[in-house]
């Protein structure tokens, strides 16, 4: 055999050998890694939020959405409120004065999307906005009557007080900046999680429903 002959066949040796690695192992063990990586992901999540997002590695899904419950709370506030009534009959007006103190729970429903895309070193989170997630009486309502001439304060104008007064007290949660906390909240939590695992945290929110 030619000493020619001998070295174009090393050379080919050499040149599948380096795509075998190029194309076939190298691949593999950044696949490897990179789902590796997603698990260690997973269950530093679960172990923070009790909850477990959608993780993509490279668009493809590693890990399923997972969560014991149908929503995560971040941000509990609790905040005092009152609220007005009256009633006008004959020209005689009857008050009610309503206080109390409300316990109101902000955070993320877990029936729509929250996932992980890992792509280039950088997550992309993407869930849904937060939002009040419940408004609860603390169980410390007063109430101050005024009556009118001939227009009495009676235990129906109580019920419709206070009825008035919880919807009254949510409305004023949705509008109090409690949301926007807890947004802030949970995009800290994010990163706080998740910067050990890549260089860049980014979240993205959409109101798409959980896939499927």
């Amino acid at each position: 055999m030619s000493r020619n002959l001998k070295l174009l066949i090393a050379l080919t040796v050499v040149v599948t050998i380096a795509a075998w690695v190029v194309f076939v192992i190298i691949p593999s063990e950044v696949a490897r890694r990179g789902y590796e990586g997603a698990r260690i992901m997973g269950e530093d999540l679960r172990k923070a939020l009790n909850f477990t997002p959608e993780i993509e590695v490279n668009n493809t899904v590693v890990i399923q959405q997972q969560s014991p419950a149908l929503e995560i709370a971040v941000l509990t506030q609790n905040f005092e409120h009152r609220y007005y009534w009256q009633s006008v009959w004959l020209g005689s007006t009857k008050r009610i004065t309503i206080t109390g103190g409300f316990t109101a729970k902000v955070g993320f429903d877990l029936d729509k999307r929250f996932a992980i895309s890992l792509r280039d070193n950088r997550a992309y989170v993407t869930l849904a906005p937060p939002e009040i997630l419940s408004v609860e009486s603390r169980g410390d309502i007063t109430y101050r009557d005024e009556q009118g001439i001939w227009n009495w304060v009676n235990n129906d104008d109580r019920m419709r007080a206070t009825n008035a007064f919880m919807t009254d007290a949510r409305k004023f949660a949705e509008n109090a900046g409690f949301v926007a906390d807890a947004q802030r909240e949970m995009e800290r939590r994010l990163r706080e999680i998740l910067r050990p695992h890549v260089d860049e945290v980014i979240v993205e929110y959409t109101t798409q429903l959980r896939r499927e």
